[in-house]
């Protein structure tokens, strides 16, 4: 008869093994804003029932109302809570500005509300280019608000700002030759990396394939919108990796250009992604509804596969779609980036659950690999 070991041993085994088939690796949520509605937003609870329908479970606010964070009390759905560009200069000299905002953003309601991640600004470099005193502010706003929450106890809450792909990173292809573009390479970029890493932080940023794709017309739109096809492929001839899709290249050009500065570890977060459903005027005839649904549907299937990027393997820790909602009255030069109408109905037939939700088996491997262990293990057990 079998040992009390031996069963020790399959039930440790089985377990490790359930645990490497139940989880993928990066989470899939949406981003939200009241500051992009013309009308008056819709109520919180329809907001958490619109996140319910699409099951995401991961949900980034710009422009965070306490009434919204409120409703995702003591709910499964974790916060990525955005601080407005106005409030860097004044937080950047006072600490007790930040205080301010966390005793009304987050401390009535953490940790029932999971938040997770405050960023502080959202490309604020851009909007705050010069004079050069102001873009100085930034990285003292983000330390006074990681101190700032030191202060109240919290230390589950990570503290980033958020960047512009186009804005920040020099070179995109091939994406072995990217850097952080000067001056604020050395002047911001480096010690904020710096700071994300003595505090166990991620890399915030945008990454629109659309956009890149608008700026260099040799980029096929197939390469763009995660389309299969034979030859649509970009080699970076430096390291010899091949590119299927301009979105794993754009995380590449991250990626070296954060080793570039000597912090290749550091997780990065998408923070913003999508396509346009309609474009700004008529000469962006590659933003309608077809396109955009198919780039969801296949970053989505990107997602799910858990393959990761060429030169990160395990992929990105988060990616955030751009947006939940249309405006309902679309203003002049504005994009629609929503998933959902403005009445809150579905615009694709795309299902959002099963990226990095905790939990979800993958049915395809993870039941195969457990058959095939307890197979072993019976056999092992005729031998006993």
């Amino acid at each position: 008869m079998p040992s009390f070991s031996f069963f020790l041993t399959l039930t440790l085994s089985l377990s490790s093994l359930l645990q490497l088939t139940t989880s993928l690796p990066t989470q899939l949520g949406v981003t939200y804003s009241t500051a992009t509605s013309t009308t008056k937003p819709p109520p919180p609870d329809q907001i958490a029932a619109a996140l319910s329908t699409l099951k995401l479970t991961s949900l980034r606010i710009l422009n965070p109302d306490p009434t919204l964070t409120r409703t995702f009390t003591y709910t499964n759905t974790s916060l990525l809570l955005t601080i407005p560009n106005s409030l860097i200069p004044p937080i950047s000299s006072n600490r007790s500005v930040a205080l301010r905002w966390l005793y009304l953003h987050v401390v009535p309601f953490y940790p029932r509300a999971k938040i997770t991640t405050i960023s502080v600004g959202h490309d604020f470099l851009d909007e705050y280019s010069s004079p050069p005193a102001l873009s100085s502010c930034l990285l003292p706003a983000v330390r006074n608000v990681h101190l700032a929450l030191r202060d109240l106890g919290i230390r589950r809450i990570s503290v980033s700002t958020t960047f512009s792909f186009v804005n920040i990173i020099s070179t995109p292809f091939p994406p072995s030759s990217s850097e952080f573009q000067p001056p604020a390479s050395e002047s911001f970029i480096k010690p904020l990396l710096q700071f994300l890493r003595d505090t166990n932080s991620s890399f915030l940023i945008n990454i629109y394939p659309y956009k890149l794709y608008r700026l260099n017309s040799e980029i096929p739109i197939g390469f763009a919108l995660f389309q299969d096809h034979p030859f649509n492929f970009r080699d970076d001839l430096i390291t010899g990796v091949r590119y299927r899709n301009l979105f794993d290249m754009m995380v590449d050009a991250v990626v070296s250009a954060m080793a570039v500065a000597g912090y290749e570890n550091i997780p990065v977060v998408v923070v913003e992604t999508g396509w346009p459903s309609s474009g700004a005027d008529a000469s962006e005839v590659e933003a309608n509804p077809a396109y955009a649904e198919m780039y969801l549907k296949n970053l989505v299937e990107h997602l799910r596969s858990g393959t990761g990027t060429p030169l990160r393997k395990e992929g990105v820790a988060e990616v955030y779609i751009y947006e939940l909602f249309d405006n309902e009255v679309k203003q002049r030069n504005d994009r629609n980036w929503g998933i959902l109408y403005p009445n809150m109905t579905k615009k694709y037939k795309i299902e959002f659950s099963g990226c990095g939700c905790n939990g979800i088996i993958n049915h395809q491997t993870g039941f195969v690999r457990v058959g095939s262990f307890l197979v072993f293990a019976f056999l092992l057990w005729l031998l006993q």
